[in-house]
């Protein structure tokens, strides 16, 4: 008998979750014989109910939240004997992961995707002992983001982000840093690092356009300078998708990473904070199979 866990978060879209349940519970009986709902209650919630989706072998796990709730989920299956092909029902402010596999971002349109999905495989992030299907960032801007709080990105979007990381450039100051790579190591001064394994960061889509999701890299930025002419510059060659050409960024494509400085820096892993440098961090490549478009 075929089955498949839906795992939501009742507070995402802007609590709207509860009503676009009904429609994906409609459409999901007409594909497995038994569908289960777990909804999340606190922090950690996803990562255990998808532990449970592996332990009783499920078919598929569908998660129903933002990207937090994305990355608890990936947390969950990763690295478990048996892992259920993954689906995404995008009801967060950015959703980069979706954006990536070009799933729907209206709720309603991804739910109906899962009727003639195709089954794509993708590559997940492990640094220490965590996993992360996105992005990691060092800086202090990067820091910055992680106060982003709920209600300014439910007001602001993709905005808040970029305001609360503008704040730090007023007292901005570089770091020192080495990047062991699969081609060597880079030491200097840096103001930012960003390692992204798919071509969307905080909803834009054009940091990396080459990136794939199963292409076994982490395409890593390190932005050496921050002044205001610079910023000014990199800003059109972000939009076209060049910012790796500019002299003041060193574009690295690597499979594994270890960072470390001298410095009190966290790393930021998929929006959230995370521990303190140094960190390892390697591709796990193709370790998840998830439901997309026929299209991609």
């Amino acid at each position: 008998m075929s089955k498949v866990m839906i795992i939501i978060n009742p507070s995402s879209g802007k609590e709207k979750a509860g009503q676009i349940l009904p429609n994906a519970e409609r459409v999901l009986r007409c594909i497995y014989d038994q569908v289960i709902v777990r909804k999340t209650e606190v922090e950690g919630d996803a990562m255990e109910f998808a532990k449970e989706s592996c332990a009783e072998k499920f078919d598929a796990v569908i998660s129903m939240g933002g990207d937090g709730t994305v990355n608890e989920t990936v947390n969950g299956l990763a690295e478990q004997k048996h892992r259920p092909v993954f689906g995404i029902i995008p009801l967060g402010t950015v959703n980069d992961f979706a954006r990536s596999l070009g799933i729907p971002l209206d709720p309603d349109k991804s739910i109906e995707m899962l009727n003639e999905a195709q089954i794509k495989d993708a590559d997940i992030g492990k640094i220490n002992d965590r996993y992360f299907m996105n992005v990691l960032a060092v800086g202090a801007i990067a820091e910055a983001t992680s106060n982003v709080t709920v209600e300014q990105k439910t007001r602001l979007g993709s905005l808040a982000y970029f305001i609360e990381g503008a704040k730090t450039l007023v007292k901005k100051t570089p770091f020192p840093l080495t990047v062991e790579h699969d081609q060597g190591r880079w030491l200097g001064e840096a103001y930012l690092l960003i390692a992204t394994m798919t071509n969307s960061v905080g909803g834009f889509e054009q940091l990396a356009p080459e990136a794939k999701v199963n292409d076994g890299k982490l395409h890593t930025f390190i932005i050496k300078d921050l002044s205001l002419p610079l910023i000014i510059k990199i800003i059109p060659s972000l939009i076209k998708g060049e910012i790796k050409g500019h002299e003041e960024v060193e574009y690295i494509q690597t499979s594994k990473l270890h960072l470390s400085t001298s410095e009190e820096l966290a790393i930021n892993i998929d929006g959230d904070e995370g521990f303190l440098l140094p960190f390892q961090a390697n591709v796990l490549h193709k370790h998840l199979r998830l439901f997309v478009p026929r299209t991609i």
